[in-house]
């Protein structure tokens, strides 16, 4: 199993590690329970060095990009990024990342935990003369969130970096210690998300800086059990459970976000406009409230009911802290899509009552 950079100051903080895909990564560090409450209230951090990382140079890298993913990148600015996707030509998700755009690269990072496949898929389309070169930053780099409430005022006293005021995707380059990093406004939990990605030879040190300015801010370390349950209450999906070959971008509600009607041609491009012109989404993510014995999680892939009739399945799903009953993102058909729709869902051989709900999931305040 891979391990982070971070391994030994996970452990330090006595973590409880899982495999997620090829890697050994914290799964709680004690009580995912308070981890979750002190990013909701204050402020916590996360190793996610485990995401795919690629960096684009050379000069079509633009061009070449564009040509391939379902968003338009040519209005960017350096500093400002956007979602994109990549899709096969009968527009399901193969992959789904942000777009960081710089004077001199492009950085893609996936939302989600998927290894490397947007490498292989993507430098397959570097053909002989194009001007374009793709690094997998994979395992050189890593990445670390600091999310909150209280994330911008800490990263200000961390780093004096005003980040209170950013779009999400706005980004700022800096040198750490000799090291580039970019410090971007990101959507992970809900609230105040901020993401640092780095060389790997700087991602101790600015964790360690990181824990020293936030000991005023009672900072919390966050493992990946907080983190999906965070994101499942902000109602974010993610590529791999969420999105992937059985979904096409419309039907994750990526409308506006995540690809472009109008910037010309590229792999699935025609699927997802033919969708737009005839509204013709054949099922929708939505947010499912599932009241279950002892709050048992229904696994990926769990099969949804309306009566005997078998409607959609889940994709993703944990407890809620704060609504205190297990949560999932459900792909039902579209005329089982209302807030308020009442199915059920298939837990250990059982069928239990769930009610879809909007995303995301009205929390109490």
């Amino acid at each position: 199993m891979k391990q982070s950079p971070l391994h030994t100051q996970h452990e330090a903080l006595s973590a409880q590690f899982q495999p997620i895909g090829n890697w050994e990564m914290p799964q709680h560090y004690g009580n995912a329970t308070e981890e979750h409450v002190a990013v909701r209230q204050g402020v916590g951090i996360a190793d996610l060095s485990l995401r795919g990382l690629n960096r684009i140079t050379g000069d079509d890298r633009v061009t070449w990009l564009q040509n391939l993913i379902s968003n338009d990148i040519r209005p960017l600015a350096a500093g400002q990024g956007l979602y994109s996707a990549f899709m096969d030509h009968k527009g399901k998700m193969l992959s789904y990342f942000r777009v960081l755009l710089l004077e001199d690269s492009i950085f893609l990072e996936d939302a989600g935990e998927i290894g490397d496949m947007t490498y292989q898929h993507l430098r397959k389309f570097l053909l002989f003369g194009t001007k374009a070169k793709m690094e997998n930053c994979h395992e050189s780099w890593g990445t670390l969130l600091i999310a909150g409430p209280s994330a911008p005022d800490l990263v200000k006293q961390a780093f004096s970096i005003d980040m209170t005021a950013s779009k999400p995707l706005d980004f700022h380059v800096v040198d750490l210690e000799g090291q580039t990093a970019l410090f971007v406004t990101t959507e992970e939990t809900g609230e105040h998300d901020i993401e640092i990605h780095m060389p790997n030879a700087g991602l101790v040190s600015t964790w360690e800086r990181i824990w020293s300015a936030g000991q005023s801010f009672n900072l919390r370390a966050v493992g990946h059990g907080a983190l999906e349950s965070l994101r499942l209450e902000a109602g974010i999906p993610k590529i791999g459970p969420d999105l992937n070959e059985r979904i096409v971008p419309p039907e994750a509600n990526l409308e506006g976000k995540a690809f472009s009607l109008s910037k010309g041609c590229y792999p699935g491009q025609e699927v997802v406009a033919r969708m737009d012109t005839y509204g013709s989404v054949k099922r929708r993510m939505v947010g499912l409230l599932i009241d279950s014995p002892d709050n048992q999680i229904p696994e990926h892939g769990a099969k949804l009911f309306s009566g005997d009739r078998e409607v959609g399945w889940v994709s993703s799903a944990a407890f809620s802290p704060l609504l205190k009953k297990p949560v999932a993102f459900g792909f039902p058909l579209r005329d089982f899509t209302k807030p308020q729709t009442e199915l059920t869902i298939e837990i250990a051989e059982q069928r239990h009552p769930a009610v879809v709900q909007e995303l995301p999931f009205p929390l109490p305040a």
